[in-house]
């Protein structure tokens, strides 16, 4: 089944937008729903939260008082009993579009610019609604938020518990798909998480002007972690400094760790070649252009 949506960073959200989140872990879920939340919270903007999770505990709260924002109502944390659950337990998509609307009117008459609302959809798949009825509630949701000049959505489901052709469907339901906002961007190089695999993501040119930012946010990456992925596709133009700096972080990792270069453009893959990747050590290639999503590599 085909999809189309915009990919938007989450900090460019506005409203009108129906958007989804297929995350692959609580990590990236929260790289992005943490913006979500706090920036409402910075502005004159009002969030809406349907979680049985406490206030506390939401993305974007870390270093904020809930009882500040939830005493004026710009923070509203509904439980799945009181929004979108009927009497007998069971999912009820009609009574949480119900609940969006009138949030969503008592946001705008309090005098917020903006209502954003979020929930994680990942339960519904496996209650009685299951699919189908999941389905309906975003296409519920797609009529309340789309032509609206005030609301906003982020509906989030966790892609690792819903087959590839169920979670294109869901796909379908939304405008837009959303995703965390880049590390770095200057015009020239973008740098941004990647999530599955994990990873770094670099677009555009890294030339010496900008060895120094890649080199920080690679190390950050680096600390702690393991089989780290550096998603190539984007990238235009790397020199050989820019390759040195690879190798340099490269041999810094445990013995048997190493860097792994996805999705190679042919003009840099070329470069590797000239230098020899024997020459290289710790930089490994990964999956060809082209071949996502589990598709095999060019390597053996």
């Amino acid at each position: 089944m085909g999809t189309w949506y915009d990919t938007r960073y989450v900090d460019d959200v506005r409203p009108g937008d129906h958007a989804w989140l297929p995350y692959s872990g609580a990590e990236e879920r929260d790289h992005v729903v943490a913006p979500f939340v706090a920036g409402a919270l910075a502005t004159n903007e009002k969030i809406v939260y349907v979680t049985d999770a406490p206030p506390a505990r939401l993305p974007g709260m870390t270093g904020l008082d809930p009882a500040a924002f939830t005493a004026t109502g710009q923070l509203r944390v509904l439980t799945r009993a009181e929004s979108c659950l009927d009497a007998a337990g069971g999912f009820d998509p009609d009574r949480l579009a119900r609940t969006i609307d009138r949030e969503v009117e008592r946001g705008y008459d309090a005098g917020y610019r903006a209502v954003r609302f979020t929930t994680d959809f990942t339960w519904a798949l496996t209650s009685g609604t299951g699919l189908t009825g999941l389905l309906g509630c975003e296409d519920r949701l797609a009529h309340a938020v789309s032509p609206s000049t005030v609301a906003m959505a982020v509906c989030q489901i966790d892609r690792r518990r819903c087959p590839p052709d169920r979670l294109a469907e869901l796909g379908a339901t939304h405008e837009v798909r959303v995703e965390g906002n880049p590390l770095f961007d200057d015009g020239t190089l973008r740098l941004a998480r990647s999530f599955a695999p994990r990873g770094l993501r670099i677009e555009g040119e890294l030339d010496g002007a900008r060895h120094a930012v890649f080199a920080e946010h690679l190390g950050r990456l680096l600390a702690g972690r393991r089989g780290v992925h550096l998603d190539c596709a984007g990238l235009g133009f790397l020199d050989l400094g820019g390759l040195n700096l690879l190798v340099r972080h490269a041999l810094a990792l445990p013995r048997g760790e190493a860097l792994i270069l996805d999705d190679l453009p042919a003009n840099v893959e070329n470069v590797i070649d000239m230098v020899g990747w024997n020459r290289l050590p710790g930089l490994v290639p990964g999956r060809a252009r082209g071949a996502r999503d589990g598709g095999a590599t060019a390597w053996a």
